[in-house]
């Protein structure tokens, strides 16, 4: 499955993109530094019923955005 349809499934299954999960992972503190990516993964498989390999899709997004953004 390419990276692409990770994401596209993510939004199938929750309605969200990894924008809106990026939102809501700084509102809950969790893009604080310390913080690790199985914190992340458990939130995500918790809270939205993704699976292991989704999440870290997810996850990549994050640590792109913050190489982007210089953090």
């Amino acid at each position: 499955m390419s990276f692409q349809a990770y994401i596209d499934n993510i939004k199938t299954k929750t309605g969200k993109t990894p924008e809106d999960f990026y939102k809501i992972a700084e509102e809950k503190g969790l893009l604080k530094p310390g913080v690790k990516a199985g914190q992340i993964v458990a939130w995500l498989k918790e809270d939205f019923d993704l699976g292991h390999g989704h999440s870290m899709a997810i996850y990549a997004t994050f640590k792109e955005r913050k190489a982007k953004e210089g953090k």
